[in-house]
């Protein structure tokens, strides 16, 4: 009996289960792959790629495959200063974004020369049983290096029975601070809710990714 099948046999249990000492790196040096491993929570549904885009719509994707998907905001940069980057939800698949929304938004400051800070609920962010765009933002800079970064979840946007909550946490680069925003709410409609856009208050998105991935259900 070889030296590394003795290694093995001595650490097989009487059940058949390996023990965690009878595996390492190179026990598992000619394995190519793993058939139905289980991977991260999330998987990638469709990617879109700003460039001086009016808007970014996502008309496919959302539906009940999943109990909640993910929207990754990556570097979205600015046409416009000062600029609101927001999203509204449609129920016709992309007719007409104006779903109704009840939300809050808070947000927290920090100027790069430390002079200046806050915490701050947003009354003029918020939105109340109203079908407009919800902001997620301060105001982006167009400094070449200013950006924005964040996630927004959806959960059951495909239910008939419930309104949708969503929730988005992302930071700016508002000039000459970072500025967190936090935003929660929910469209009131337990209709489907099947497409979702986004786009800028002025300007466009000049650059930037949009990922949307759907969260695998336990």
């Amino acid at each position: 009996m070889g030296s590394i099948t003795r290694s093995l046999s001595n650490n097989i249990t009487t059940g058949g289960v390996i023990l965690p000492a009878g595996i390492t790196n190179s026990s598992v040096s000619a394995v190519t792959s793993f058939a139905n491993a289980s991977g991260g929570t999330l998987i990638l549904l469709s990617t879109q790629t700003a460039s001086s885009s009016a808007n970014i719509s996502f008309t496919t994707g959302l539906d009940s495959t999943y109990d909640a998907y993910e929207f990754h905001f990556i570097n979205i940069h600015a046409s416009a200063n000062y600029a609101y980057f927001q999203f509204n939800g449609s129920t016709d698949s992309g007719s007409n974004y104006n779903v109704t929304k009840t939300t809050t938004f808070f947000e927290t400051e920090h100027a790069e020369s430390d002079a200046g800070t806050n915490l701050g609920y947003r009354t003029d962010l918020d939105l109340a049983q109203s079908t407009a765009v919800q902001k997620f933002n301060l105001g982006l800079g167009i400094n070449n290096d200013d950006n924005l970064n964040g996630v927004l979840t959806i959960y059951s946007p495909s239910s008939t029975t419930y309104v949708k909550h969503f929730i988005y946490c992302g930071n700016e680069s508002y000039p000459d601070y970072t500025v967190q925003s936090f935003v929660a709410g929910y469209m009131n409609t337990t209709s489907a809710v099947n497409a979702v856009r986004f786009n800028m208050s002025s300007g466009n998105i000049d650059d930037g990714i949009i990922k949307l991935y759907g969260v695998k259900k336990s």
